[in-house]
């Protein structure tokens, strides 16, 4: 299974399936998409209402990764499940810390 985040010069990005209204804010794996592509399955107990789902999950992306929130953006798919969110960070890091994030979470 591929990894759903490729590294970029600033940190990673990541390619996400947000489930709103979740119960709870969690990372939930890795999960493989029809279309194959790999996604890193994220729940959040705010509704999809505002941007109040975007916000909680850059929240849950920025305590679980050890990053500020300023160095969580989403870059694609505000309204969508499905998002592209940039990290900013020492890459190798990040990603090590998603890999052990995502055995951890059961993926």
């Amino acid at each position: 299974m591929n990894a759903p985040w490729r590294y970029s010069a600033d940190g990673i990005v990541v390619a996400l399936r947000v489930t709103p209204r979740g119960g709870a804010d969690a990372i939930d794996g890795i999960e493989t998409l029809a279309d194959s592509r790999s996604v890193l399955k994220v729940r959040v107990r705010a509704i999809a209402d505002s941007g109040e789902a975007n916000r909680a999950v850059i929240a849950l992306l920025a305590k679980s990764l050890r990053v500020a929130k300023s160095g969580v953006r989403v870059l694609s798919g505000a309204t969508s499940r499905l998002k592209q969110v940039a990290i900013d960070g020492d890459p190798e890091k990040l990603g090590e810390t998603l890999r052990v994030l995502t055995k951890a979470e059961g993926s």
